[in-house]
């Protein structure tokens, strides 16, 4: 990691009035994380120690989310959209303040990674005063165009600029720009907006530092990575992308996807080596499985911890809060929010478990729910260890149940239990011998006269 201090300006001020939508473009989301996160965190990673955000007019929603995303970023506003030369300058006073490097990135390009932010600082350590991150593409018509000579990057031509030959050019420009702190500002201030849309333009900045005998470069990345966002359609390509990056690194680093396809990832998913994860899982935000767990088909897990060795679904739900220690078992049809289970702990089938503790090697049968909310609080259910919960018991907070409990099959539980007691929470059986027929007729009777 290099050692020099870096300033990184974020765009993030467009409206994405093609996205149909009164949301900021850069608040939409990927992988769980709205698109202005994923660049600010790739800048953390790459070692960027102030980072800029010029938001539009009357987006305080933007500014907040950023501050709770980054809290040592700083917003500005570009009060006027006059082009991205303008929009840059909108944080001149952090511009003023010196760094070594100026990295220029774009709020709605959340597929940019750390390594590729690094390539470009790498290009200004060497000695280049300003740094254009390119990519090489079949289907260049619509990009700007890297027209490099001998090495050094003489110009960015527009798509409606461009010559025919120059059209030819498949080396075009992802918008990522790295200036030298002691030329940023210069540089900047000297980008006029002679043009048709009287607009100032930040590519301007390659011819007029090549007029000044400054050394320009362009460095390469990959396509994907640099892919902006406009549309609906772009903003599901670049999930979809984002989804086969995680899914690569899942099974990169040890875990078992029977149907990658299928598996969708959050942008902060941690899976241990050895994870087994079947068809058709949703991982929401917040979620980290430990070595040797399962995740059986169609679970979704959001805010959860998995143990070692856990078994998680078919079908089972787990919602923020939810921590299984190892080698429990949540089967199919369970939800499980805000509870944490002990070693061995097994909730098998078709349960609610909500704001509650069981014990290790606790068994809850078929059908249990706890009774958390009155309608205007939640209450707690503990469950001590080595007790068995019957089949359709509903446990009613707030209640505590001692280790080594036995509820018998349903049973309404609403006072404590010591423990190695038997609770029963029922009305007692009563069998009326012949009573079924005589109900039938009668039954029968009321509806042959209504009919």
């Amino acid at each position: 990691m290099t050692t020099r201090s870096c300033l990184s300006i974020v765009l993030a001020a467009g409206l994405g009035t093609r996205m149909k939508s009164d949301l900021p473009k850069v608040m939409h989301e990927i992988g769980g994380l709205p698109l202005v996160g994923h660049v600010l965190k790739a800048l953390g990673r790459a070692g960027s120690d102030r980072i800029s955000v010029v938001t539009g007019p009357d987006m305080p929603e933007l500014a907040t989310l950023v501050r709770d995303l980054a809290p040592h970023a700083r917003c500005y506003v570009q009060t006027d959209r006059l082009g991205t030369a303008h929009a840059v300058l909108a944080a001149k006073p952090a511009l003023e303040i010196k760094s070594d490097d100026v990295l220029v990135l774009f709020g709605d390009t959340p597929l940019v990674t750390p390594e590729t932010i690094a390539k470009v600082r790498q290009g200004l350590e060497r000695g280049a005063d300003l740094v254009v991150l390119g990519f090489q593409t079949r289907n260049p018509f619509g990009y700007g165009r890297l027209l490099v000579e001998n090495g050094r990057l003489v110009a960015i031509r527009e798509e409606k600029d461009a010559s025919e030959a120059e059209r030819k050019v498949t080396y075009c420009n992802s918008g990522i720009m790295g200036i030298t702190g002691k030329h940023a500002l210069s540089l900047l201030e000297a980008i006029g907006n002679d043009n048709a849309k009287k607009e100032y333009y930040l590519t301007d900045a390659v011819e007029i530092a090549n007029e000044r005998g400054l050394t320009v470069v362009a460095v390469t990345g990959s396509e994907t990575e640099t892919q902006g966002i406009n549309t609906r359609a772009q903003l599901a390509a670049c999930e979809a992308a984002f989804q086969n990056r995680m899914r690569h690194a899942a099974m990169d680093e040890g875990c078992s996807l029977l149907a990658p396809q299928t598996v969708f990832f959050s942008h902060d998913t941690k899976l241990d080596a050895d994870v087994i994860v079947e068809q058709n899982v949703v991982f929401g935000p917040g979620v980290k499985v430990s070595s040797g767990a399962r995740i059986r088909a169609f679970s979704h897990l959001e805010g959860a911890t998995v143990g070692t060795g856990s078994v998680v679904g078919p079908y089972a739900r787990l919602r923020p809060g939810a921590v299984l220690g190892s080698d429990t078992r949540v089967g199919n049809f369970v939800e499980v929010k805000n509870a944490t289970f002990g070693p061995g702990a097994k909730v098998n089938h078709l349960s609610y478990i909500g704001d509650a503790s069981v014990g290790s090697k606790s068994n809850i049968g078929a059908g249990t729910i706890t009774c958390n909310y009155d309608g205007y609080l939640k209450h707690r259910t503990e469950i001590g260890a080595n007790s068995f919960v019957g089949s359709n018991s509903t446990l009613v907070a707030p209640v505590k149940l001692g280790n080594g409990v036995f509820v018998s099959a349903g049973s309404v539980i609403t006072d404590n239990v010591s423990k190695d007691s038997l609770a029963f929470g029922r009305a007692r059986q009563v069998v009326k011998e012949g009573k079924a027929k005589v109900l039938r007729e009668r039954l029968q009777a009321e509806k042959d006269a209504k009919y």
